[in-house]
């Protein structure tokens, strides 16, 4: 096992994290079946968040009882204190605890401070005050948002996106976040589905000091993939770095990494499949994704307004609408012919 600090928190636990947002999408019994497997095999980091319907439930079933056992880390979306006071409340009592050990702004829009006209971070620091939580966070998608937070000093630790796929700017935030003590944690660690070897993206995670990523597990296979990991920590191999230069070489520059904060579509597209659907079919089974059902959702690119509503809510910048249509002439052109 890897023993990693989280930031300065005090809080100790295994490099390799339990991601509970898949959860939502299968059994209660199923789900608390993976979470117990992943705390019997040496996990005990777990995130969650109240945007995850019923994904906090799972978890206070699973770990009753042994709830001394696990780190638990959960979110609110709230943009006003009420807002938070009422997702906190919800969130003790499906997670079945009286204290929630990581409790993180879910990716705002700005930077939560003391005195906001929101309230949000007093409301917090109200909390923490009562016990209810031990430790302020924050997720975020927006480089400008997440450098402010770190700058801040208020928080324990960030949430951003991060894999071998990042580039120099994410690299910039935790090479900040290890020099100043705080906690980097690392969503999207396989690239929002890009990224299809985990042992590859495991070993070159365990290169990355004090970094904690958190694995988003559905299916047992996944799940035994990282326990592996946990058991015995990967090495980059030369195998491996193939496959993460071959990866590097044809994800390189400008591609969705499907976040979907670019959503709704006022015409209904779903954006962060469709602006990204060239490289699905690269990478994964192609089936499904050249269903009669996926082909009508390709041909509502067809109606897109460019309003331009998509593109200034990317958090990376992206020129949607032209990704989009790229990504409907090659869809048709190359892989439906």
């Amino acid at each position: 096992m890897t023993k990693v600090q989280l930031g300065s928190t005090g809080i100790e636990i295994e490099k390799n994290g339990f991601g509970c947002l898949p959860i939502q999408r299968i059994s209660k019994e199923d789900a608390a079946h993976l979470l117990r497997k992943a705390l019997d095999g040496g996990m005990n980091y777990f995130d969650t968040a109240r945007a995850y319907s019923d994904s906090e439930e799972k978890l206070g079933y699973a770990f009753a009882g042994v709830r001394d056992r696990v780190v638990i880390a959960t979110k609110t979306t709230a943009q006003t204190a009420e807002g938070m006071w009422k997702d906190l409340e919800t969130s003790l009592k499906m997670l079945g605890t009286d204290c929630i050990d990581v409790y993180q702004f879910h990716n705002p829009a700005f930077c939560p401070r003391p005195g906001g006209e929101d309230g949000l971070y007093d409301a917090a620091l109200e909390a923490k005050r009562q016990g209810k939580i031990r430790h302020i966070a924050i997720t975020n998608h927006r480089l400008a948002v997440a450098h402010e937070a770190v700058d801040s000093g208020l928080y324990a630790l960030l949430q951003f996106p991060y894999s071998y796929l990042a580039g120099p700017q994410e690299q910039e935030l935790v090479d900040k976040c290890r020099a100043r003590g705080m906690g980097f944690v690392a969503m999207k660690g396989m690239a929002g589905g890009l990224i299809r070897d985990g042992m590859a993206a495991a070993a070159w995670m365990a290169g990355q000091e004090g970094v904690v990523p958190i694995w988003g597990v559905q299916h047992e296979w996944e799940l035994d993939q990282f326990l592996a990991c946990v058991k015995q920590t990967p090495a980059l191999t030369a195998e491996y770095q193939t496959v993460i230069d071959r990866d590097r070489a044809e994800l390189s520059g400008d591609f969705c990494r499907g976040c979907g904060y670019c959503m709704p579509c006022p015409v209904g597209i779903e954006i962060n499949q469709c602006a990204r659907m060239s490289l699905m079919l690269r990478r994964a089974p192609t089936a499904g994704w050249l269903s009669e059902e996926w082909q009508e959702k390709m041909k509502l690119i067809e109606s897109c307004l460019r309003c331009g509503q998509c593109a200034a809510k990317c958090p990376y910048g992206l020129d949607t609408p032209r990704l989009l249509q790229d990504n409907y002439k090659e869809y048709w052109t190359r892989f439906l012919v």
